[in-house]
């Protein structure tokens, strides 16, 4: 910062009129800005680095059903449906462990409404682990696509 205050060499007499004058001076502080940001320019793709993976591909595929593909449908309200019929829990447990034992296994596909609870999915979803179930799918409405998880 600089600073002036009257006149130089301290002569204070009367015919100079006496003058506080400060101002700022805001040069070294634009380099100091400039010098920081050519640091983060350089040092910013430095940091972005991350260890090399090859992530999934998001894909669609039209659902394939097959006669033997087991469709359970849960509605907002948490009804269970088997194939369109209506069952309970319970049910469908027993009826997925009776298929469980099929060679080859059948998919089943969950056909969820987009305003269920979780915890209606979730039941189904354990049932399916309990029987034992490899493949299971979720169908999806947006492209008439699928999402598998396994």
């Amino acid at each position: 910062m600089a600073m002036n205050v009257g006149p130089v060499g301290g002569d204070s007499g009367g015919s100079v009129e006496e003058q506080l004058t400060s101002a700022i001076n805001t040069t070294p502080l634009v380099d100091v800005m400039l010098v920081l940001l050519i640091i983060f320019l350089i040092t910013i793709p430095v940091v972005t680095h991350t260890v090399p993976v090859s992530l999934p591909k998001e894909v669609n595929q039209p659902t394939k059903t097959k006669p033997e593909n087991i469709i359970i449908a849960v509605d907002k309200d948490g009804n269970v449906y088997w194939n369109d019929a209506l069952a309970d829990y319970q049910t469908v447990l027993d009826k997925l462990k009776a298929r469980a034992g099929d060679n080859p296994q059948p998919e089943v596909h969950i056909r969820a409404d987009k305003d269920v609870r979780y915890e209606f999915v979730g039941k189904v979803m354990t049932d399916i682990e309990r029987a034992g179930m490899a493949k299971v799918a979720f169908i999806i409405e947006p492209n008439r696509g699928m999402a598998t998880v396994q």
